[in-house]
């Protein structure tokens, strides 16, 4: 019988270290991210789950201002990264985010698209003003919405376009919606004749159903990104870990990849 006692004992030694991995704890970390967000994060999330296995990673993808407004009402959340400042201060003043844990990790512009097909005939920034064209917008209360409503105010102090430009655009307008991304949607439907969105959203796959129309770098807005922890988080270190993660060099390169700015 001795000649057994090697074989199950290495045997008892492997079903051991089995059940000790898989009784090690698993943190879930639920993410709020604005929704320009949502293919960078999925896939630096993917990056960050397969370095820590332990971690589960749940994403809330809206518009930053509904994001901001749940958190103000007490939706359980660990880590907010928001498309502008101002929705993460209202996290901020709300008492749920310590300023010392915000900071900026990527920067974002604007662009105009219009659907491949194009058939508003819609080749420059002028010919948003034509008449009778569908144009869609986010929500002013929308980071890209209030960007959007800045650059036509910018574009309307310049002679080439004339000062009734934003005006003119905007009585195109048939929708503002409440993401950057129900914006792409429409226009790549072939539900709307131009739209504004950001440069990210106009990459990768979504690149083929679109066109897309450069805007100045002096009618155009810089996008500030910030991240934070949430001071109620219950796994905050592992939240922390992930607010780093973004920051590291393999992040950084995939939200380059998805069109963002360092």
């Amino acid at each position: 019988m001795k000649k057994f006692l090697f074989p199950l004992a290495t045997l008892l030694s492997f079903v051991l270290a089995f059940t000790a991995c898989n009784l090690s704890p698993k943190t879930t970390l639920t993410v709020f991210a604005a929704a320009s967000l949502t293919d960078a994060f999925g896939e630096i999330g993917t990056a960050f789950e397969q370095s820590n296995p332990n971690v589960t990673l749940r994403f809330n993808f809206a518009g930053s201002q509904q994001l901001a407004q749940q958190i103000t009402q007490g939706a359980p959340a660990d880590v907010f990264a928001s498309a502008n400042t101002a929705q993460m201060e209202i996290g901020i003043r709300s008492g749920r985010i310590s300023p010392a844990t915000s900071h900026i990790f990527a920067k974002n512009r604007l662009i105009v698209i219009t659907p491949l097909d194009n058939k508003a005939n819609i080749t420059a920034l002028d010919g948003l003003a034509k008449p009778s064209l569908k144009i869609v917008l986010a929500d002013k209360a929308v980071p890209v919405g209030q960007y959007s409503l800045d650059f036509l105010q910018k574009a309307s102090t310049q002679a080439k376009f004339g000062t009734n430009y934003g005006p003119n655009v905007l009585k195109n307008v048939v929708s503002y919606e409440q993401d950057v991304k129900a914006v792409l949607n429409k226009v790549a439907l072939g539900e709307a004749d131009a739209g504004i969105v950001y440069t990210t959203d106009a990459v990768g796959p979504n690149a083929a159903k679109i066109q897309r129309i450069e805007i100045a770098d002096d009618l155009n807005t810089l996008a500030n990104y910030p991240i934070a922890l949430l001071n109620d988080s219950k796994a905050p270190a592992t939240a922390q870990q992930f607010v780093d993660f973004v920051s590291s060099a393999r992040a950084q390169s995939i939200l380059r990849q998805y069109g963002f700015l360092p």
